[in-house]
């Protein structure tokens, strides 16, 4: 086996698992997930169908990876955040035909208790605080709180606050990469 898994975790045959991948306790996998390299599943986790996961990927304790979504590279899911997959549920309509799509870039932190509803994009190394709701796209870099969740920074990919204004024009540097970060028409990115 090239990944780790506990005795109590259920993996279905047909799981794409990467090397070196670690599937904690009381996790399940269903059949058709893929899964990158060096990935952490923590306690409780459901990967869904549907769904695949990037390398080097965390997802912590209590989180469910539901149909629909994909994780790009290095993205972290905090304890009990939530995926959704369809925008308008009630238990007795079926709506599997109307399951919306949600992508989070590379390097993006979803917060602990945050929850993304469906059809929705966050940006890479975007940055979502604990218990926020996400019901909109999220540009790059960006960091955002609250219910509904609303931007009050920009965030550098080592996870440190960046002096950038909301909107306009600017530089910072992240003071531990030295990384230099520009905004320019409300668009962040790294400065080459």
């Amino acid at each position: 086996m090239i990944y780790t898994q506990h005795p109590s975790a259920i993996v279905d045959d047909g799981a794409q698992i990467g090397e070196g991948s670690r599937i904690w306790h009381f996790v399940h996998v269903c059949a058709g997930a893929r899964i990158g390299k060096g990935v952490s599943l923590g306690q409780n986790v459901f990967v869904g169908n549907k769904v695949v996961i990037g390398d080097g990927c965390k997802i912590q304790n209590n989180v469910s990876v539901y149909d629909n979504v994909t994780l790009e590279d290095g993205v972290f899911c905090g304890p009990s955040m939530v995926f959704t997959n369809v925008y308008n549920p009630r238990a007795l309509i079926e709506r599997k035909s109307e399951y919306r799509t949600t992508l989070i870039r590379k390097g993006a932190t979803l917060g602990a208790n945050c929850t993304i509803v469906c059809g929705t994009t966050v940006g890479e190394y975007a940055f979502v605080g604990a218990g926020a709701v996400v019901n909109k796209d999220i540009p790059s870099f960006a960091l955002m709180v609250g219910v509904p969740a609303r931007q009050i920074g920009w965030m550098s990919r080592f996870g440190e606050r960046l002096s950038l204004p909301l909107q306009g024009s600017g530089m910072a540097v992240c003071e531990h990469t030295q990384e230099r970060y520009e905004l320019k028409d409300g668009i962040c990115s790294l400065s080459h």
